[in-house]
């Protein structure tokens, strides 16, 4: 290896790149939906869903998404609602609303063409440098080196980078090093092939070392250290948020449902009231009488909910004209957007079978 810097040790870069497009060529991933009709677009796209996803979930969601808003105009001009609707069940809802302001963005500012900037592209809702280097080197074939959880992995492995890769120290020198070894040749092979790499060799946990095209070159595999790299996020106590929520049910059998605020827990997503929201809009029900439906708990990223549901019938209940609040029959959805949890609960068999 040769020292380049005071810090890291590169091999050269042709000798990793060429290894990473040989098993590629061989192994790599070549029939994604993204990859036909390559556009800035579609990839894009594809890229936001895949953040925090895995591939065999985000097919059937892309394949929806790209159905409905075949162009970035169609995708802009769409009520927020509906875009929420299509991402029920893909979770980490901020990416939905982020996908429809960028859209918006593209369309106001740059007249509907992605800008053809690594930065440029990094300064759009929900994008940031790694999406935006995918999004470049994928659909122009251009160097625009990327850094997503895959090529941290087999990176920081391949050269025993210690630390956690969240921290500035570590983010520099992984990215360093992502700079070196991305060729300026088959660009758009190379960033699929390196996040194949980690997906489906350099794996988190029981790496496929032997079919590792990088196996001669891995510090981490010399020393029988996969596992000791990148270093896990330092744990932290998750808290705990207790809520209760109510299922306000009419003669009719449905379901009354608020918009949350844009901001907070489930943002923008329609679900049931909490019992604060439930007095200031009915101050004359008594919740204590309601009966305990059942309880839910749901991981969040930085704490746990635990809600207590609770359900009750009732005969003179009128629906707010103000937009933010409907009657949801589970029969016959609306398209709009529920959280997970809850789109689980009201098409669930236990409780459609109970309702009029």
């Amino acid at each position: 290896m040769n020292t380049d810097n005071a810090n890291l040790q590169f091999y050269p870069s042709e000798q990793i790149s060429s290894a990473i497009l040989s098993w590629f060529d061989q192994h790599g991933r070549k029939n994604l939906p993204w990859q036909f009709e390559r556009s800035a677009y579609r990839v894009w796209l594809s890229e936001v869903m895949l953040q925090q996803t895995q591939v065999a979930t985000v097919i059937p969601y892309f394949e929806r998404f790209t159905e409905r808003f075949p162009k970035v105009e169609d995708l802009a001009a769409a009520d927020i609602d509906e875009v929420l609707h299509l991402w029920t069940g893909l979770g980490y809802y901020a990416r939905a609303r982020n996908l429809h302001k960028c859209a918006q963005r593209v369309c106001e500012q740059y007249q509907g063409k992605f800008p053809a900037e690594v930065d440029a592209l990094a300064d759009l809702p929900g994008i940031g440098r790694s999406t935006a280097g995918a999004i470049l080197s994928i659909s122009q074939n251009r160097y625009a080196p990327i850094l997503d959880g895959n090529v941290k992995r087999f990176l920081a492995r391949l050269h025993c980078i210690p630390g956690w890769p969240g921290t500035t120290r570590v983010q520099k020198q992984l990215w360093q090093l992502a700079e070196h070894y991305t060729p300026e040749t088959r660009c758009a092979d190379y960033t699929q092939a390196v996040m194949d790499l980690g997906a489906i060799v350099c794996t988190r946990r029981n790496p496929l070392c032997d079919q590792c095209p990088l196996e001669p070159f891995c510090a981490a595999k010399r020393t029988a250290s996969q596992h000791d790299f990148p270093a896990p996020k330092p744990k932290k106590e998750r808290p705990v948020r207790s809520v209760k929520l109510y299922i306000l049910q009419n003669k009719q059998g449905e379901i009354f449902l608020e918009q949350r605020p844009a901001t907070g827990i489930w943002g923008g997503l329609w679900s049931l009231p909490e019992k604060e929201r439930l007095q200031q809009l009915f101050p004359h029900e008594q919740p204590e009488d309601y009966l305990l439906h059942g309880k839910l708990t749901h991981q969040f990223s930085h704490f746990t909910l635990q809600a207590e549901i609770y359900q009750n019938t009732l005969t003179d209940i009128n629906l707010l004209q103000d937009g933010q609040s409907c009657w949801y029959n589970p029969n016959q959805p609306d398209e709009i957007g529920l959280p997970g949890p809850i789109h689980k609960l009201l098409h669930s068999d236990q409780f459609l079978n109970q309702l009029f």
